[in-house]
């Protein structure tokens, strides 16, 4: 894998921060390095040309409780259509709750409650076109919400997976939210004005608009590889590297490990923004169980996420594949 070039950090700089959040218990336990792994319905968001190769049809739950009482939800569908094709469908989620509006005039409150929230919704669609090699990709419409304004957004990701030759070796890419910028607009920003207040007889209410900024999407491209080395004929251990270049950041390297029995119960940790000195996200770790129920199995998992200054951030999830 080619050296990285650490540069200037540009946070702040791109809407819908949230697109760069990880989903799914299993990603998140792995340190964010799920580019080159096909898995689970959250394929859709980690490498959407990956979703072909998984072997059954999946349906996938997760529900993180953030920061400061807000919660991050992710849920997904992959049919697989054919052997070789497959369509999914994704909803993320980011709820920030509600406040309390206050005022100059009202410290205790107005009993008027102000609320916000993020989404993004993806359709996607893979396919092999080697036994080896599969492509794919997702349109996705992003929305973001603070109490009476919105702005809206369409993007593209594409993704591609390559099963080499060597046995558990494998390559994967992706490039996500390639679309338009987003501008926050609604009725707040609606104002009467007086443009000449030192002179009568003009009209003294005319309705302005306030000019925001046009902020554009957090392209983030991913580039990593996984290996699948069988211990025994019950145990299996995953080793997982991503290195992640996006906009509105500097480059990093993400670490994963899992550790297999019986492909029955899970053992997962990781490491992830190798190379990012202003990093408060020290280490993850997590486990799974697939259980047998009727005609189809079901895998319960769980992470925590270590923050400086915020302590374990718990995501759980369910995937039912049929």
């Amino acid at each position: 894998m080619p050296l990285l070039s650490f540069g200037q950090a540009k946070v702040g700089t791109s809407a819908a921060a949230f697109l760069g959040m990880d989903v799914g218990p299993v990603g998140i336990a792995l340190g964010g390095a799920q580019v080159a792994l096909a898995r689970d319905a959250s394929t859709i968001y980690w490498n959407p040309g990956a979703s072909a190769q998984l072997p059954n049809s999946t349906i996938q739950f997760s529900s993180t409780d953030w920061f400061i009482d807000t919660r991050f939800d992710y849920a997904a569908a992959i049919l697989k259509l054919t052997p070789s094709d497959a369509l999914g469908v994704s909803f993320i989620s980011l709820n920030y709750g509600e406040e309390e509006v206050t005022t100059e005039l009202n410290q205790e409150g107005t009993n008027e409650f102000w609320t916000a929230s993020d989404l993004a919704l993806s359709l996607n669609y893979s396919r092999m076109l080697t036994d080896r090699f599969s492509m794919g990709g997702n349109a996705k419409f992003i929305q973001q919400k603070i109490w009476h304004e919105s702005a809206a957004s369409f993007a593209a990701d594409v993704g591609i997976l390559f099963r080499t030759q060597l046995e558990g070796l494998q390559i994967g890419m992706s490039i996500s939210n390639f679309g338009t910028s987003m501008t926050l607009d609604g009725p707040d920003l609606l104002k009467r004005i007086d443009i000449d207040p030192e002179n009568l007889g003009h009209n003294e209410t005319l309705v302005a608009r306030l000019k925001v900024d046009t902020w554009s999407l957090p392209l983030i491209f991913r580039l990593g590889i996984s290996y699948d080395i069988k211990l025994s004929n019950t145990l299996r251990l995953l080793l997982l590297s991503d290195a992640i270049v996006p906009s509105d950041n500097v480059e990093i390297l993400n670490l994963g490990g899992e550790l297999s029995l019986m492909d029955r119960f899970y053992l997962r940790g990781g490491l992830r923004n190798i190379g990012d000195s202003n990093n408060l996200l020290n280490f993850s770790l997590g486990g799974g169980l697939k259980v047998n129920l009727a005609n189809y199995e079901a895998v319960f998992d769980y992470s925590l996420q270590e923050y400086e200054y915020f302590g374990m951030i718990p995501t759980f999830g369910i995937v039912f594949l049929f």
